[in-house]
Order: C-alpha cells, then structure tokens, then sequence
C-alpha cells in the first residue's frame, strides 16, 4: 500500500469551533462599529502574535465566513424569519451573530458541515457568549430552520 503524497489536510474540530468563537466575535464588532470586516479581520489576525489560542483557529474558515456573512445578510435574515418572535434587527448582537454563523452553514456548508453540528456549535457559541436562556433560544430556532430546509431539498439518490 502506497502513501498518498498529497493526503487532503485534515481540518481540526476545535480550529472551526474556535473559528466560529472568533467569527462571532468579529460580526458582533462588525454590527457594532460598523468597522470594514477587513480591519476586523486584521485585528483578529495580530492576536495570533500576542494570544496563542487565535493561532489555533481555523483561519480559512473564519476568513470564508466573514466575508461571506455580511454579503448576504438579507438572505440569512430571511431565512431565520419565520423561525423568529421578532424582527432580526431587534435580536440582541450576540444572538444575531450566533444565528447568521449557524444559517450560513446551514444554507452555504451543508456538504461539508452536518446540520447537527451546525445546531450543537451555535448552542455552544449561545452558552459561552449570550444571555442566560439564549442557547435555547438558538437551539430552537436553527433546529426549525434546519428541519425546513431538509423538508424543502430534495433527497440525493
């Protein structure tokens, strides 16, 4: 048996899951500042010389995401509507980003990020950065949405 000489990196589960940390970090900034995501990105980036941890991160994931997210926000807000008690613009900041990471994967990285996990990273997110209920909250909303759009696409073969 030959060794691949080109064997597919592996992508690390806790380099997406510290991605999303640091993606809900930046859009919180983002919503907040309204700062380009390229300057948010630059500030994340030097951590890695002074915090250890953003060098563990996933860069390309989080650099995929954040400047994908914010291209698209009226669809992901159009998409978490139905799902929502109220208008996405009045979500606390916090809730607002976790949603948009955990619908942008749902519509955008299904392939690659099971539905699953997309729900159990956003409940996390929830639990470490938002209020004290919130992770319900996200949980319920992103199941619905996830259910939805299994419901809507069709079966592969």
């Amino acid at each position: 048996m030959m060794n691949n000489p080109n064997p597919t990196p592996k992508i690390s589960t806790q380099g997406r899951s510290l991605a999303r940390q640091r993606l809900v970090q930046a859009l919180y900034q983002w919503q907040l500042t309204g700062h380009s995501v390229q300057t948010i990105e630059a500030q994340f980036l030097a951590e890695v010389e002074e915090d250890m941890d953003m060098g563990n991160v996933d860069r390309n994931y989080f650099h995929a995401l954040l400047y994908a997210i914010p291209k698209c926000i009226d669809q992901l807000d159009t998409a978490l509507t139905p799902w929502l008690d109220r208008q996405p613009k009045l979500l606390d900041p916090t809730e607002r980003a976790i949603l948009w990471v955990g619908c942008y994967e749902l519509l955008h990285c299904s392939r690659e990020v099971p539905w699953r996990v997309v729900i159990n990273e956003g409940v996390e997110l929830a639990k470490l950065f938002g209020a004290e209920k919130s992770h319900k909250y996200v949980n319920g909303i992103l199941d619905k949405l996830a259910h939805s759009l299994q419901k809507s696409s069709p079966k592969a073969p």
